[in-house]
């Protein structure tokens, strides 16, 4: 398979050298893989962390001397996780007409200024107002903005509520969701299972295996499997599960976008 999310220290929470990303592909017997760097313009960081923001001339000359010296044993791609705010959609326009990736994920990592990898996301509010606020967020982020390819762990929230998401439950947040996927599905954009939620102790992957059957049930066909992984030891992770889930909802491929196309590959059961 693809692992079609990735992170190195081109983003500001990683300090994985690709090298390091890629051997480990290798040893998983991956057929490639795509760098998804977070670029997240006006991101709410805190005062000590880095920005997350690409150093693009310096990105691109990496990835493609990588793609030379790797290509007889993997294909490495060039990708992009672009942070969703309604706010920098022309920002976000502007860094997609200057670059020319193979992949463009789009995830919501902000809300109100808040990320909800911080608790004070959750704070004076109930799980499901949290929750609801999120993908009411992310159904406004995709109507401001269309260029992304795939919508990046629509439930990434859940990570990090209290309780480690207890109580959560994806059918009392579907009418917004199907809002969401009656604008992606049309418009030929695609979701992702993102294998991290395995990571965070969740016991699903990102989104939730309901979503997934709902995006199937509304005629969505695009889906790409990514392990979100900032460190060698994560590329890859749980793929079987991954593929599991697809097949379990009537899925029979996933997808690996080069040069921005879509392009189908079977799913062995």
């Amino acid at each position: 398979m693809w692992d079609m999310h990735m992170h190195s220290n081109f983003s500001g929470d990683s300090k994985a050298r690709q090298e390091d990303m890629i051997d480990a592909a290798i040893k998983q017997g991956l057929s490639g893989l795509c760098f998804t760097d977070h670029h997240d313009i006006d991101y709410p960081k805190e005062p000590d962390e880095p920005d997350f923001l690409i150093d693009f001339p310096e990105y691109f000359k990496k990835i493609n001397a990588l793609k030379k010296e790797y290509e007889a044993k993997i294909s490495v791609l060039s990708g992009i996780e672009l942070g969703l705010q309604s706010h920098v959609a022309k920002e976000n326009a502007a860094v997609l007409r200057e670059n020319d990736f193979d992949f463009v994920i789009g995830s919501v990592h902000a809300v109100d200024g808040m990320d909800p990898y911080y608790g004070v996301y959750f704070e004076g509010r109930s799980l499901k107002e949290s929750l609801t606020r999120y993908f009411e967020a992310t159904l406004e982020n995709v109507k401001a903005f269309a260029g992304f390819d795939v919508l990046g762990h629509i439930d990434y929230m859940v990570r990090y509520a209290p309780a480690g998401g207890d109580g959560y439950d994806p059918d009392e947040y579907m009418e917004v969701i199907d809002e969401i996927f009656k604008i992606i599905i049309p418009r030929g954009q695609g979701i992702e299972i993102n294998t991290s939620g395995f990571k965070a102790g969740l016991g699903f992957a990102n989104p939730h295996d309901r979503i997934v059957k709902r995006y199937k049930e509304l005629g969505g066909e695009i889906i790409t499997t990514g392990a979100d992984a900032h460190s060698p030891e994560y590329v890859g992770y749980r793929f079987k599960d991954a593929a599991g889930i697809l097949l379990e909802n009537g899925f029979t491929h996933y997808t690996v976008f080069k040069g921005r196309s879509a392009f189908f590959e079977r799913l062995e059961k």
